[in-house]
């Protein structure tokens, strides 16, 4: 086996999980009860160059994404898209529906308005760790979405099938940015924990002058520190305070910027580099996008 293997195709997940060649080439629907990833693929990184949704319910096994290690016995939704990297250990479930996965080719929805969309659904760029629980009621309520699909391609395929079978794709992925819209309402407490730890990180940052060395604060460096994938962590200030990552710390310089330039004697271009920025004009261009004024005016008028 190579170190990495790649699975392009939904025939090759087929043969990950020991199963028959799929009903469809784009789409298929893998039922975990009664199947298992084959002994050979455990602990195998292997490389995705489709999406993947799968849904695990109480199942012993882990799957490994990065430096990350995410354990299923929970229960939980992971969201993954081409390009990525992951490894499993293997799973194995005595729950009577252990969970399934839901497959689909970039072809599949290529010409299609969800093609066009698909980025936009953030949760397939979330870090493992960063899974969706849903309740009983939500698992029966994707489920019935999931048996709509797996009827269109099991059936003869005709010229509405691939519409009907994106659509519902697309159904899913709305109902999944609920549940997410759900799941990030009902931990908010741990939210504004997270909101106090990205501002701590922020004045740390510049305290100890990272900003020198290091140039401007931006959102996967603040999602390495805060141990969260770039997008969760946007998506969960979002949710918080309206703002983004890059919101938050883009007022955070403004504020700085604010104090420097009505405290100090400081030219706007020593001021623009002492916080990170490369060239000046792009610290004015900000400072007048956010407040409406240069930061000469600025000073000026204060």
């Amino acid at each position: 086996m190579p170190e990495i293997y790649h699975i392009e195709s939904v025939s090759d997940m087929h043969k990950v999980f020991g199963l028959p060649k799929p009903k469809h080439p784009l789409v298929s629907i893998i039922n975990f009860k009664g199947a298992e990833i084959e002994p050979e693929f455990h602990n195998l990184r292997c490389s995705f160059g489709m999406y993947c949704i799968t849904h695990k319910n109480e199942t012993e096994g882990s799957m490994r994404y990065g430096r990350s290690s995410y354990d299923f016995q929970e229960g939980s939704m992971l969201f993954i898209k081409p390009g990525q990297v992951l490894s499993y250990d293997g799973h194995r479930s005595s729950a009577e529906d252990p969970g399934w996965a839901l497959l689909f080719h970039p072809d599949l929805i290529r010409r299609s308005e969800l093609g066009k969309s698909i980025d936009e659904y953030s949760f397939f760029s979330y870090d493992i760790s960063e899974a969706l629980h849903i309740s009983d009621e939500e698992k029966v309520a994707l489920r019935e979405i999931l048996e709509k699909i797996e009827k269109e391609y099991q059936q003869n395929i005709d010229r509405h099938s691939q519409k009907l079978i994106v659509s519902n794709i697309e159904l899913m992925l709305d109902y999944c940015t609920r549940y997410y819209d759900r799941q990030f309402y009902t931990r908010t407490n741990i939210n504004k924990d997270v909101l106090a730890r990205f501002e701590s990180l922020l004045k740390e940052y510049y305290s100890n002058e990272n900003q020198l060395e290091l140039g401007l604060p931006n959102v996967s460096y603040c999602g390495r520190e805060l141990s969260m994938s770039p997008k969760y962590l946007s998506d969960l200030l979002k949710k918080e305070t309206g703002k983004s990552a890059k919101n938050h710390i883009d007022d955070f310089l403004i504020n700085k910027a604010k104090n420097q330039l009505l405290n100090s004697s400081d030219s706007v271009s020593e001021i623009a580099y002492g916080l990170g920025f490369e060239y000046s004009q792009h610290f004015s261009k900000l400072f007048k996008v956010k407040t409406g004024i240069s930061p000469g005016s600025f000073r000026n008028v204060n």
